[in-house]
């Protein structure tokens, strides 16, 4: 059973309305008060003075003696527009293969261990899984980067560019970075979290040559409109343990990923720890942390003009995205 995350506080996202300029916004309880002037990225900037302020905000609205005068100032979210809780992240890190069952499916399809000859399905999952074993005890993270004008809101069309003949789905747990991590070790490595969100790093399967070894990112990872991103921004405080959520990916109603994030290889902390060794990691940053098993080439069905993604992890909320064709420019 996973647990999940307390919600009975309050979340952080990025609204407008009618076209004005996007604003912070608490979300407690379905409505949205405005959080202040500065934008969410600022708040990150100075985020272990700024969570304490937003509590006391959040408390104040809950049934303080400004209960009133704060709730007559707060709208339903169902009429703003949402736009990425962090608009828009400083970086986007993603973390590549980071599921074991969902690599496993990988192995078991590819050349190597599910070709060797006389060895049953059953023996050749079990040298798969042993090979998973080995990489998650001495091995480490693969990540790379993706674009920060990929990045949409939770309820933005996703167009599908010209010539991409496999966009997939990718539903991952977000980590945002709230204080500059540099060298940190994984056992305080979530001290450095600010929030969670939902994120989905959708791929161009055709642009990632994975046969003749070109794994191009940038043609397969970075198209506008690859990463959905929100709806809200979950601050750290309220999600017990990330390593016990629960993704769920449907697919036009249909369930296509079930999975908890306990299944990941490199843990949110070892990422963390990892990233903090080769860069600098500021408030801001954003690190998906990889998609488990369930993809649309498992299913060898990739999106089409018109399918509608439904992402949710436990408490975070829920994306809610239509696939379009890309507009050509110019009509």
């Amino acid at each position: 059973m996973t647990a999940k995350p307390d919600l009975s506080d309050f979340a952080l996202g990025t609204f407008s309305v009618a076209g004005a300029a996007p604003f912070a916004g608490l979300v407690i309880d379905g409505r949205v008060i405005a959080a202040g002037a500065e934008p969410v990225l600022q708040l990150l900037q100075q985020w272990d003075e700024a969570f304490p302020v937003l509590q006391r905000l959040a408390d104040d609205i809950r049934g303080g003696a400004r209960s009133a005068e704060l709730r007559e100032r707060s709208a339903p979210v169902e009429i703003l527009r949402i736009h990425p809780p962090v608009h828009l992240p400083r970086n986007v890190y993603c973390a590549g293969m980071n599921y074991r069952k969902h690599v496993i499916d990988l192995i078991m399809s590819q050349s190597g261990v599910a070709d060797q000859p006389g060895l049953s399905e059953t023996e050749r999952r079990a040298e798969a899984e042993k090979t998973m074993d080995v990489r998650a005890a001495s091995g480490e993270p693969f990540v790379f980067l993706k674009a920060v004008s990929s990045v949409v809101g939770a309820r933005d069309p996703v167009p599908l560019p010209r010539g991409v003949t496999r966009p997939d789905w990718e539903l991952e747990l977000g980590a945002v970075i709230g204080r500059p991590a540099r060298y940190v070790t994984r056992d305080e490595a979530l001290d450095f979290v600010a929030g969670y969100a939902v994120v989905n790093d959708v791929t161009a399967r055709d642009r990632i040559n994975h046969k003749e070894m070109r794994f191009d990112w940038l043609k397969g990872k970075s198209q506008p409109g690859f990463l959905p991103f929100g709806p809200y921004l979950v601050p750290a405080a309220f999600v017990p343990d990330p390593q016990h959520l629960r993704l769920t990916l449907k697919l036009n109603g249909q369930v296509m990923q079930n999975e908890s994030s306990a299944d990941m290889i490199y843990s949110v902390a070892r990422l963390i720890e990892y990233l903090s060794e080769h860069v600098q990691l500021m408030p801001g940053d954003l690190i998906c942390t990889g998609s488990p098993a369930g993809n649309g080439a498992h299913y060898d069905r990739f999106l089409r003009p018109g399918d509608v993604m439904e992402a949710e992890i436990d408490g975070l909320g829920t994306q809610r995205n239509k696939c379009c064709a890309e507009a050509r420019l110019g009509g």
